[in-house]
């Protein structure tokens, strides 16, 4: 691309070419498919293989981009602190935040008195029963949950 505005002063009055080439870092590139609502082929295959009764989280902004967590028992606590199942290493996060319930085939998210409190699609919550493509905020962390695709289909089937 040449651009007519930019004149080299070295090469008289001939015009220079300016590279408008940007270049991303794969954080970056994870961001801006969560904007779109775009699930990477790794994440689809991921999603595709949870059994019956468990659902996957995958950080869509905030710190650690991309990351996943299954969620797979009864109760998964996420917070702060060291123990946590889910461990979420940021200031915004307190250190017993919130609690994944398993109900069966159903997940609740219930928040555990935390100080910047939990989000579920945007509006703060106490507990919230959680769908597929729900998205949950933790401090600086949102991330979206995916029920499993067998779930999804018995609870369709009903």
């Amino acid at each position: 691309m040449v651009d007519s505005e930019n004149q080299d002063p070295a090469a008289g009055d001939a015009p220079r070419e300016t590279d408008t080439t940007a270049h991303f870092t794969g954080g970056f590139a994870a961001q801006l498919a969560a904007l779109d609502g775009e699930v990477s082929a790794e994440e689809q295959e991921a999603i595709a293989a949870l059994p019956s009764g468990s659902a996957l989280l995958v950080v869509r902004r905030g710190p650690d981009v991309g990351a996943r967590f299954l969620l797979d028992s009864d109760v998964t606590t996420a917070g702060r602190h060291p123990e946590a199942d889910i461990f979420l290493d940021d200031v915004t996060v307190s250190r017993r935040h919130t609690e994944f319930l398993r109900h069966g085939t159903v997940f609740e998210i219930k928040d555990l008195g935390s100080l910047n409190g939990t989000y579920f699609d945007g509006v703060r919550i106490d507990t919230a029963l959680l769908s597929n493509g729900a998205e949950v905020q933790i401090g600086k962390f949102r991330l979206t949950f995916y029920a499993s695709r067998a779930d999804l289909a018995h609870q369709a089937g009903q």
